[in-house]
């Protein structure tokens, strides 16, 4: 860095010592990939096997555009490719990348020319992670900015104990700029402290691993040479992510006037842990009403006494927030948080109320100026414009709120609503320093909130479609009784392409599919819909089941970058059999009468989409009262069990079940299935009844 940032660096070591290697490299996983003139690859390092998942054997003489890039974007990297070689220009940006197995990434590059020793001209392209660098880019970011303003003196030592990076707070503390700090030792640039406490303590740190905190040092300082002044060091071995020691961060407090002093560094640290805390626990999950309570609970106690949490009913009714339009704004409350039990609570809006405030109040400025209110001292008029009512203004009156801040949730330009504090209990009003840290968290959990809703969204969208594409009730056919179940997956994960279907066929026969599309979202569930489409086409033609997953297996072919399981079964009430067969799915269970459930031992099959592969059927003789069950796996399959336990799990349950097909459908998923399911479920359940 340079000495204008907050930590200039200057190690002062001679320019041929051997540098340690850093970890930044490994956590980027840098790729390289070498092109000669036409375009083929020619060097493919291991970090591009990582990142694209082509081995060296496979990317090696390859033309890296049919390779790497889809068709619709070849066209433009060729260009991209051309004018770098012509040019001879660096360019950089990001691009998707096909990576082996067809899913696409968005990949950071920076594209050169090279010439070797012959005039040839090669392109080499310089590769990372898209997602990977833009969080180190945030992480650096963030430290840069709360470093650079943080009032505690901070500073880095190599493992020769000489400065390698200070803050402006220590510059201030002892009184010598940056660059007189930068490659000197404690003893050279500050010779009045207790130089040889400090050595010693920067040691033990270094070789143990294990820091000092509040060590206690006495000295005199370039900033007040005729005084002498008290300070509290922590010391912290510092390890790059290979775990290599690379030096010894300090962090230092004045504490002469040791009641201020000792109170302002409790604060300071009680701030960083408190942004440390709120990125653990704010964004845990998807889910807008969590996560405002989240981040009410992380400003209480330690901001606020109470904490509110408000968003604009726009936001929620996915319509884009009204911005600085002129009239009332209509919240919806989301948390409510207190500190203790006050009856200040009363007066905010409670969770899921809606209320209309008027331009005049504090919160509705709040979200259409976009800009932070704060109330030192709250007097009379102004309580009137922070509460809901007059009886709320003479609640909050009572219990003593005296100081109020208000910082608008604001997420990629829009805001969405405001967090409200207040203090009551607590004593200090709230300053300036309360409002960077308030907004610190605001934004993070503005961030999340406006996440939540637009996947909320999507995620609405593609269960409408998908419950659209499944039939409301299996028809009555004749000599089954038919249930069926549809549920998509928790709240964190998208909705999938589990499917189901009864389809009547000539002769009183009937079709029963359960099929389950790989993949999650809109684009799964749609891809669900023209199979499902394709298997009604199919039974139509009275094909056996092995032929209908023939051709199924031909139309999935045909779809990018899907593949599907399914089991496809055909009742004849008449000669009372049951063809069967699978593309990869779990085998059905049976339920005869009088006996224990079994799984029926079929040929597994390929999934749909691997392709050339036939389908061998099956046939049962099925008698009054015998159940089939057909589903998809997300009914058994967990995260946290072996599949062979679930599926005994399902056995013993069907043998507990009573004959009602829909009681059993409802005990099924009850107890197989937890809150949290991460993948969507299709049951379907028939019961033989002659003469119906």
């Amino acid at each position: 860095m340079s000495t204008a940032e907050p930590f200039p660096d200057r190690t002062g070591r001679p320019a041929d010592q051997a540098s340690q290697p850093s970890g930044l490299f490994d956590l980027l996983g840098v790729a390289a990939v070498l092109l000669d003139s036409e375009g083929r690859i020619v060097l493919w390092s291991p970090q591009a096997e990582d990142l694209f998942g082509y081995t060296a054997e496979e990317a090696l003489g390859q033309y890296a555009g049919p390779l790497l890039v889809d068709e619709q974007n070849l066209e433009m990297i060729m260009k991209l490719f051309a004018d770098v070689m012509a040019s001879g220009e660096i360019w950089a940006g990001a691009f998707p990348v096909r990576c082996k197995g067809g899913a696409s990434r968005m990949v950071e590059f920076r594209n050169m020319r090279l010439l070797d020793d012959r005039g040839d001209f090669f392109a080499l392209g310089l590769a990372s992670d898209r997602a990977t660098l833009r969080e180190v880019e945030r992480d650096v970011a963030l430290s840069t900015r709360l470093v650079s303003q943080s009032p505690i003196g901070l500073a880095v030592v190599d493992t020769d104990l000489r400065y390698v990076a200070v803050n402006p707070a220590l510059e201030k503390i002892n009184g010598i700029s940056a660059a007189d700090h930068l490659g000197r030792t404690v003893r050279e640039a500050l010779p009045f402290l207790d130089v040889d406490t400090i050595d010693r303590s920067m040691r033990q740190v270094l070789e143990s691993g294990c820091p000092l905190v509040d060590q206690y040092t006495v000295g005199r300082t370039p900033a007040d040479p005729d005084h002498d002044h008290v300070w509290s060091v922590s010391y912290y071995r510092l390890e790059d992510p290979n775990k290599q020691v690379i030096g010894v961060a300090l962090s230092l407090v004045d504490v002469t006037d040791r009641h201020r002093a000792a109170t302002e560094a409790a604060r300071a640290r009680r701030r960083l842990a408190l942004i440390a805390d709120a990125s653990a626990r704010i964004g845990t999950t998807l889910e807008v009403e969590r996560t405002a309570h989240e981040l009410a609970e992380v400003t209480v106690p330690e901001l606020a006494d109470i904490a509110a949490v408000d968003v604009l009913d726009a936001v929620l009714a996915e319509c884009r927030p009204a911005g600085s339009a002129g009239g009332p704004a209509i919240f919806r409350a989301l948390a409510v948080k207190a500190a203790y039990t006050t009856e200040a609570v009363r007066a905010s809006d409670p969770p899921g109320h809606l209320t209309s405030y008027d331009e005049d109040r504090l919160v509705t400025q709040c979200v259409r100026t976009g800009r932070p209110i704060l109330v030192p001292h709250i007097d009379g008029p102004t309580m009137s414009r922070i509460a809901r009512d007059p009886e709320a203004a003479a609640l909050l009156t009572r219990e003593g709120v005296h100081s109020y801040l208000g910082v608008p949730l604001t997420a990629r330009g829009e805001v969405l609503g405001a967090l409200g504090l207040t203090r009551a209990r607590n004593p200090l009003p709230f300053d300036d320093d309360d409002l960077a840290l308030a907004g610190e968290l605001a934004a993070r959990a503005a961030v999340w909130i406006d996440n939540a809703r637009w996947y909320q969204s999507v995620r609405n969208t593609a269960v409408t479609l998908q419950r659209s594409l499944l039939p409301d009730h299996p028809p009555h056919r004749t000599g089954l009784e038919v249930a069926s179940r549809y549920q998509p997956a928790g709240t964190t994960i998208e909705v999938g392409g589990d499917w189901f279907d009864v389809i009547p066929l000539a002769d009183d026969k009937t079709a029963l599919v359960v099929g389950d599309v790989m993949g999650s979202g809109i684009d799964a569930a749609a891809t669900m819909g023209r199979l499902r489409t394709a298997t009604c086409t199919l039974a139509d033609l009275d094909l056996s089941p092995a032929e209908v997953l023939h051709h199924l297996d031909k139309i999935t072919s045909g779809l990018e970058h899907y593949i599907a399981t399914c089991v496809y079964a055909v009742y004849d009430p008449h000669s009372a059999r049951c063809h069967i067969a699978t593309a990869g799915h779990l085998p059905p269970a049976l339920v005869r009468t009088g006996e224990p459930p079994e799984l029926l031992d079929l040929p597994t099959g390929v999934p749909l989409g691997v392709g050339g592969v036939g389908f061998d059927p099956v046939t049962l003789t099925l008698g009054a009262g015998d159940r089939l069950v057909l589903y998809t796996d997300g009914l058994v399959e967990t995260r946290h069990h072996p599949i062979d336990e679930r599926l005994d799990l399902l056995l013993r349950e069907l043998a507990l079940c009573d004959r009602s097909l829909e009681r059993t459908c409802d005990r099924l998923l009850a107890t197989l299935r937890p809150p949290d399911a991460h993948d969507d479920v299709a049951l379907l359940m028939a019961k033989v009844t002659p003469g119906r």
